[in-house]
């Protein structure tokens, strides 16, 4: 129905003009006081002729309109159609050159960070080794704060390769504790200078994941655990099977920021007080599980901690 309004819009010009010639014919012959019948025969064969070409007219244009809704365009009928196409096909190739031209920027950036991020690995893997032979408060404040520029780095790589056409997942089975472990040991200088208790419970699970981009999900909630933390503990356990939980009694999220916490940068309360918030990370960690088939949540209330949950009954994932 709305296609015919559409043709009736389209043909307004040519059906208005033959009602007024039909009309004057009519006239015509009703001042001259001619028969109904002479009236009339002609009247019904214009308007039989008339309906005919309009139902043929119809069918072509529901066939032209189907054809450009395929993307192919349909022989011009006339001058001013041929315009049409090739304004079209002209906005198409500029489509096509701007298309290739941002894909090329795209990699250029892509390479140029990925070569900055390998190269910033080197200090920071030389301080990372000076630290080491230190076990002093301030070196443990050192490692810390290396820790977080770590992150940030892995977080510039994890960003450009999200989206890239050939992310390395290697989707397969693995043990979720051989993940957590090292995640933890990552953190544990900063869990003994914040004096936070861990509480780990090994989950005994196996699942179908990437077990590089899953280590950066369980980090990188791990990393916001310990600093919105002062005081108490971080519980990381199995709620249920397939269900890992990462809990803390840190500062806790609002009612009204928690709808909105994987968006992508969004701070909320909590990144408004601490100004080193980006707002990417759990916005990257939503975007790297629903990849791999995963599904990630929050609950929490301001001043009683927050609790993740990654659920890793993945689905639809191909084991490689």
């Amino acid at each position: 129905m709305k296609l015919f309004g559409s043709y009736l819009k389209y043909r307004a010009k040519l059906i208005v003009t033959c009602a007024v010639v039909i009309g004057i014919f009519a006239s015509s012959y009703l001042l001259f006081d001619m028969p109904q019948i002479a009236v009339l025969y002609p009247l019904v064969l214009s308007l039989g002729i008339g309906l005919i070409a309009a139902s043929v007219d119809f069918v072509f244009f529901v066939r032209h309109h189907n054809r450009i809704l395929s993307e192919e365009l349909p022989s011009p009928k006339n001058k001013l159609e041929e315009d049409y196409q090739f304004i079209i096909e002209k906005l198409k190739e500029e489509a096509e050159m701007a298309g290739q031209k941002a894909s090329a920027d795209y990699t250029d950036m892509v390479e140029y960070y990925t070569v900055w991020a390998h190269q910033i690995k080197t200090p920071i893997a030389a301080m990372r080794l000076n630290l080491q032979s230190e076990d002093t408060e301030s070196a443990r404040r050192l490692m810390g704060d290396l820790n977080r520029i770590e992150a940030y780095v892995e977080m510039v790589l994890t960003f450009l390769r999200l989206d890239s056409d050939n992310t390395d997942y290697l989707i397969k089975e693995y043990d979720i504790d051989e993940i957590i472990r090292p995640a933890i040991r990552k953190f544990s200088r900063e869990f003994i200078l914040k004096k936070l208790k861990l509480e780990y419970e090994p989950v005994s699970y196996r699942a179908i994941t990437d077990s590089k981009w899953l280590s950066f999900i369980i980090e990188q909630i791990i990393s916001n655990a310990v600093k919105y933390t002062s005081e108490g503990s971080v519980h990381i356990y199995m709620n249920e099977p397939g269900v890992l939980c990462i809990e803390d009694t840190g500062i806790g999220i609002s009612e009204e920021d928690l709808p909105r916490i994987f968006e992508n940068g969004y701070t909320g309360f909590n990144g408004r007080e601490d100004k080193r918030a980006s707002g990417i990370g759990l916005y990257l960690c939503k975007r790297i599980a629903d990849n791999l088939g995963h599904r990630l949540s929050a609950e929490s209330k301001i001043g009683t901690g927050t609790k993740m949950m990654l659920d890793l009954r993945t689905k639809n994932v191909g084991i490689e």
